[in-house]
C-alpha cells in the first residue's frame, strides 16, 4: 500500500512534530539533571503537577521585576530629579524628599508603576453612587475610553489600564437584620462587574463599606472573586464604623493600620497559595482621621497599596487636601478621584484636567472618576 502526497506530507508532518516534542522532553530532561534544580521539581510535585509541567516549572526561569525601570518610574512620579553636581564632588546625588515612599519592591507582574490605573466607580443598583449605575453600560464605556486617552495623552510614558470599581458591600441607613448597617451585592452584580471589564481590557475593583462590621468578616464572602488575577480590592475608611459605634453618614469613620495590614496580608496568602501577580489595595482617605498609624502601613511584593484622595470640591481645594493627608503621610502609592457632579458645585466651574492632577507631588498613579 502506498500514501498519496497529501497522506505523506501529513504523516510527515506528524512525525516531525513528534520527533520535536520528544527533543524539547530530552532537553527538559537533561537540563533536570544537568541544571542542579531538583529542589524546584520537588516544590512543583509537592503541588501535584504533571511531570511534564514539573519540569518545565523547575527549568524555567522565574520572571523578575525589571527594578531599574520600577526605580525611575517612582523617581519620576515623585518628581524626584538628580541634583547639580558639585565642583568638590563628581557623585551625582538624588534630592531628598519624602516621596517616593521606601518599601519593598513588588514581585514580578506587578502593575504600579508600569501603569496607571483608570477606575470608574459605583454600584450597578444606584445612579446616584458613581458612574457605573447612573449611565446605560455602552455610554459608560465610551465615557471610560475617552478619559483613557485623556489620560495617555498627558502622560503618554504610562499606559492607562481601564478599570470597573464597583461597591460590593455598601453602607446603609438601616440596620438590617443583623444590625451592621451594610448590605451586600449578589455575585451576578460582580460576574456583570467582570464582564464590563473584559469589555475594555481592563480590571476589577471591589470596593468594601463595612460599617459595623469588618474587614475580617467580609472579605472571605468573596474570596472566591479575589483569587481571579483580574480583581483587586478597595476599602473605605469613611464608612468603618466600629471605633465609633455609630450609623454610617453620621461621622466619618476610621480605619487603623491594623486594619489595612490585615487585608494585605489577606490578599498576600490568596496571591501565595494561587501563583498570582501582585494585587492592588486601594484606600479612600481625604481627612488625617480616616487612617491612623500610617508608617505601620506595610505594602508587602505580594500587594500595592495606594492611598487615594477621596475628597471633592473646586480644585484648589482638592488640591490642598491632597497636600495635606496624602503627601506628608506616604505609604507607597498614592490616588486621586474625580467627581463628575460633586466637582462642579459651586464655586467649582470644572474638573481638574489630568495635566493639573499629574502636577501633584507624588503624581497619583490610580485615578479614579464617580
Amino acid at each position: 500500500m502506498t500514501l498519496s502526497k497529501d497522506s505523506n506530507s501529513e504523516h510527515s508532518g506528524t512525525r516531525k512534530r513528534l520527533i520535536g516534542g520528544a527533543l524539547i522532553v530530552s532537553g527538559l530532561i537533561l537540563a533536570f539533571w544537568f541544571g542542579g534544580i531538583p529542589s524546584k521539581y520537588d516544590r512543583a510535585e509537592a503541588e501535584g503537577k504533571k511531570p511534564l509541567e514539573k519540569l518545565v516549572d523547575a527549568i524555567l526561569p522565574e520572571p523578575k521585576l525589571d527594578t531599574a525601570d520600577y526605580d525611575k518610574r517612582m523617581l519620576a512620579l515623585a518628581h524626584v530629579v538628580p541634583a547639580t553636581t558639585t565642583s568638590t564632588s563628581t557623585a551625582t546625588t538624588t534630592k531628598k524628599s519624602l516621596w517616593p515612599a521606601k518599601t519593598v519592591y513588588p514581585n514580578a507582574g506587578a502593575l504600579l508603576p508600569f501603569n496607571r490605573i483608570l477606575a470608574y466607580y459605583g454600584n450597578f443598583y444606584s445612579k446616584g453612587m458613581g458612574v457605573l449605575g447612573e449611565y446605560p453600560e455602552d455610554v459608560m464605556i465610551a465615557k471610560l475610553l475617552a478619559e483613557k486617552k485623556n489620560w495617555e495623552a498627558a502622560d503618554p510614558s504610562t499606559p492607562v489600564i481601564p478599570a470597573i470599581h464597583y461597591i460590593v458591600v455598601t453602607a446603609q441607613g438601616s440596620a438590617g437584620k443583623d444590625g451592621k448597617y451594610r448590605l451586600r451585592m449578589p455575585d451576578d452584580q460582580i460576574d456583570k462587574a467582570l464582564a464590563v471589564a473584559e469589555k475594555v481590557h481592563g480590571v476589577v475593583f471591589i470596593d468594601f463599606q463595612v460599617a459595623l462590621s469588618n474587614l475580617q468578616t467580609e472579605l472571605p464572602i468573596y474570596e472566591e472573586y479575589l483569587k481571579k488575577p483580574n480583581v483587586h480590592l478597595g476599602v473605605d475608611p469613611e464608612f468603618a464604623m466600629q471605633p465609633s459605634g455609630k450609623k454610617p453618614g453620621t461621622v466619618i469613620g476610621t480605619m487603623d493600620a491594623t486594619d489595612i495590614n490585615f487585608a494585605a496580608s489577606y490578599l498576600a496568602k490568596l496571591v501565595q497559595d494561587n501563583k498570582l501577580p501582585p494585587k492592588v489595595l486601594v484606600i479612600h482617605r481625604f481627612t488625617k482621621g480616616m487612617v491612623t498609624n500610617y508608617q505601620a502601613i506595610k505594602p508587602l511584593p505580594e500587594v500595592q497599596i495606594v492611598i487615594d484622595m477621596d475628597g471633592w470640591g473646586f480644585g484648589a481645594k482638592k488640591i490642598n487636601t491632597y497636600n495635606t493627608v496624602i503627601t506628608p503621610e506616604p505609604v507607597q502609592f498614592a490616588g486621586f478621584k474625580l467627581f463628575y457632579k460633586n466637582d462642579l458645585k459651586a464655586p467649582s466651574t470644572r474638573l481638574l484636567t489630568p495635566a493639573e492632577v499629574l502636577k501633584l507631588t507624588p503624581a497619583p498613579i490610580y485615578i479614579q472618576y464617580q
